[in-house]
């Protein structure tokens, strides 16, 4: 009951709370004689506060005492707490508490500590007292826990800010991947500006410098739907997520009193450096059928030293933003006609391709093979196959013929029909099936953010079926895949494995089962690598435990990229089977003996279908149990780059829009010294395209130097400048994008040099310069070591 708030905008449904939509945004009048912050006019907090406050604090008061008085009677045993490095502490239960044993080890250890973690699973306060013995480890900011923790309660301080200053209603207020936000309903549908971002900070300075304990207390349902009265976003949570009969968990600091299941800092004071980074409007629960709220964002750290860190991770960021990058190369856009759906322009659609090709060379050597398959299927194939249970409210449902059709959101389920159209023998697994498919998913509106969330996008999908004792194999296979590719441009990687969802098909033994051989198959790559893994609980696909591989680019950003996921539902759902060797020995045994006790049938008679085309089709979504002799096939669900929209997007932020030569839209620029030497600059360009290089020419009228800084500024790989010399001769001077000492120097080259180079570069898909700055002297040295 404790997880009241988690994933709240995710599981509840469509609802339209109470009140008309807000307004548009309205200015606050000045009340005569408070103090101006901020560049608003208002006051800095609302004097007096809002009545609900002190209600809830009256309340909090009373059961907070009882709760403490409950605590004081509990039975103070002795109790062993172990810490990672295998030393014991003793201490009481109930008494003791993480805050206690990290003063005991050293004051700046708890100074650093944000959070306690108990037998490696359970998020503790501080100051808890523990109940039992127990592992006990102490997290700084460091870890991702931690620093989510730490989040969490900023998030708190900010909702805190917020009731002061707006006397708004709250919603939810969670930890995200580089902050924090909270959500609100400000009074009379009023919308915050960006000139009240000073003023709250302000009011965060003083909340900090307060040291406001955070306090934990646990309450019934119907004491938190009197203590939320006032709240219909926070009623409409309890009501329907909290149920009869039992409690969760609420937390105080100031005046703020949240639901919330915790855990938080000890107190506001480790909160030293604090920033509100946006605001924005948003809907209740993500529906644009419930009300309009405010958002506001926020990020914090323990010191100033990393808050200044992080402004300068984020402006650098901002210059390698992909959206910028797609607007400068004329890469892509979107039309407001399709949102989530990118229009490629040329130059885009070069990377797109050669994305596409490294990986179609890949399958064609690790023995993949491609197939198309429908974008649209009857939602009878989503049924069985799980997904309309699961994932209905993110797929495009359509009436098509008085049925309901789905655009597909991924391609396992038609994999899964191809793989079962004919009989398959155990000769034919491991069936690799790649699919380059168009698919589509009904992401909300907001969610929407250049290419890494679209609604229509590709992905480079494959699913490989295979015998349970094969699946080592090709799990190590898949690791291999990853590693090459990602090592080619220079991306590191983390793994995680995700388990069993709350919601998941099949049985536990099954799901059991495919979560040790994921481990089994981790810990061997790491064991070899040197790397380490991490446990990703509860977060598999409801079909099966998966393998998480987030990318991690220049700026140590993670991107969710491939996925390697177990399953062995989907099989069974669709009715997959294999013949086994033993059985397909003994049926070759029994063709062979009733060839030679009867002549074989006619042609005609051996080819005729067996049963109507309608009766074929309803059998095809029909489960049907083994057949004997057979088996049922394992089936792995695999992506390397994942969508390859989202893909290259991480990779114009990775490289910063200087693409390596292999997938560069712009690989070559030819620029004459002079028109008179045009020519020769568009006979260079043929001899390079016939190459299948990208190459343009600058036949403009600008001056030398304003055509090279043009092509640097577009950051082609390389410009050829040619002139006289060049053109008597059949050379090139050749300058390299990320090799400054050629910038400002000759580099001359032979044409067929320079082609042959270009050629090997592009094979080898290298990020190397294969133009190195000639030097007579030394070339002249190694000839004559040649000679001797």
């Amino acid at each position: 009951m404790e997880q009241v708030t988690e994933k709240v905008t995710e599981t509840l449904k469509k609802v339209a709370i109470g009140g008309d939509k807000p307004q548009k945004e309205k200015k606050q009048k000045k009340e005569k004689g408070a103090p101006a912050a901020g560049g608003d006019a208002g006051p800095l907090e609302m004097n007096p506060p809002p009545a609900f406050i002190q209600e809830r604090l009256d309340l909090f008061d009373k059961l907070y005492k009882e709760q403490q008085e409950e605590l004081a009677k509990r039975p103070r045993d002795d109790i062993l707490i172990t810490m990672p490095d295998g030393t014991t502490k003793t201490g009481k239960a109930y008494e003791t508490t993480p805050a206690e044993i990290a003063k005991g080890i050293s004051n700046s250890l708890f100074k650093r500590t944000v959070v306690a973690r108990i037998d490696g699973e359970t998020l503790w306060d501080l100051e808890r007292p523990l109940e039992k013995s127990c592992k006990l480890e102490l997290l700084d900011f460091n870890d991702d826990q931690g620093k989510f923790v730490f989040w969490h309660s900023s998030a708190h301080i900010l909702g805190e800010a917020c009731e002061r200053r707006f006397g708004c209603s709250l919603c939810i207020g969670p930890p995200v991947d580089n902050g924090f936000y909270y959500e609100m309903a400000l009074p009379g549908g009023a919308a915050v500006q960006s000139s009240d971002w000073a003023p709250l900070e302000n009011i965060v300075t003083k909340i900090v410098k307060e040291k406001q304990p955070f306090q934990r207390l646990e309450m019934s349902k119907e004491d938190l739907l009197k203590m939320f009265a006032y709240n219909p976003y926070k009623q409409h949570i309890i009501k329907d997520k909290i149920p009869d009969g039992t409690r969760t968990t609420v937390y105080r600091n100031g005046p703020l009193i949240d639901l919330c299941r915790g855990p938080h800092v000890p107190d506001t004071s480790r909160i030293e450096a604090f920033a509100i980074m946006k605001n924005s409007s948003s809907y209740f629960l993500g529906d644009a059928n419930n009300d309009s709220l405010q958002r506001i964002y926020g990020v914090s750290f323990p010191d100033k030293k990393q808050m200044a860190a992080h402004k300068k991770f984020l402006e650098e960021a901002a210059k390698r933003d992909h959206r910028l990058i797609g607007k400068q190369q004329e890469l892509f856009y979107f039309e407001e006609c399709s949102p989530g759906s990118a229009m490629w322009l040329p130059h885009g659609m070069r990377i797109n391709n050669a994305i596409m090709e490294y990986i179609k060379e890949e399958y064609w050597k690790r023995g993949y093979d491609e197939v198309m398959t429908p974008n649209m299927f009857n939602v009878a194939l989503w049924e069985q196959s799980g997904h309309l249970a699961h994932y209905k409210d993110d797929m495009f449902i359509l009436d098509v013929d008085k049925e309901q059709f789905g655009l597909k959101p991924m391609n396992c389920p038609a994999h899964a029909m191809m793989f079962r159209h004919r009989d398959r023998s155990h000769k034919e697994l491991p069936l690799r099936l790649a699919d380059f498919g168009v698919l589509h998913r009904n992401e909300a509106s907001g969610a929407l953010s250049g290419l890494t969330r679209v609604r229509r996008f590709q992905q480079d999908d494959a699913h490989i079926f295979c015998r349970e004792d094969q699946i080592k194999a090709e799990v190590a296979d898949l690791f291999d895949f990853m590693k090459s590719f990602y090592g080619m441009l220079g991306l590191t990687f983390k793994l995680k494995l995700s388990t069993r969802p709350e919601k998941y098909m099949g049985e536990i033994e099954t799901w059991d089962r495919a979560e040790a051989r994921l481990k089994e198959a981790l810990n061997e790559f790491v064991a070899a690598t040197g790397g380490t893994w991490e446990l990703n609980e509860g977060d598999g696909a409801f079909y099966g435990p998966k393998i998480d591989i987030a990318v991690l680019d220049c700026l140590n950003r993670p991107w969710q990229c491939a996925t390697i996921q177990l399953d062995f539902q989907q099989p069974i759902n669709f009715s997959l089977e294999y013949m086994t060797a033993d059985a397909q020995a003994k049926q070759d045994e029994d063709k062979a003996a009733s060839k030679a006790a009867k002549p074989e049938a006619p042609k005609e008679e051996e080819e005729a279908p067996k049963e109507g085309e309608e009766k074929k089709k309803k059998a095809l979504l029909v489960k049907k149990p083994l057949t004997a002799g057979c088996a049922r096939p394992v089936m792995i669900h695999r992506a390397m780059a994942g969508s390859i929209e989202r893909f290259t997007a991480i990779l114009a932020e990775h490289f910063a829009g200087k693409w390596p030569f292999w997938m560069s839209p712009r690989q070559v620029m030819v620029i004459p010294v002079g028109m008179g030497f045009l020519d020769y600059a568009k006979e260079v360009a043929l001899t390079l395209k016939k190459e299948k290089i990208h190459v343009d020419v600058d036949s403009s009228g600008n001056t030398l130097q304003k055509k090279i800084r043009s092509a640097q500024l577009a950051q082609y790989n390389f410009i050829f400048v040619v002139g006289d010399d060049e053109k008597t001769n059949r050379k090139v001077n050749i300058r390299y994008r990320d090799d400054t000492s050629t910038q400002a120097r000759d580099v001359p080259y032979s044409l067929e040099e320079a082609v042959e180079k270009l050629r090997a570069l592009k094979a080898d898909r290298g990020m190397y310069n294969p133009f190195p700055a000639h030097n007579p002297k030394k070339e002249e040295a190694t000839k004559e070591e040649v000679k001797a």
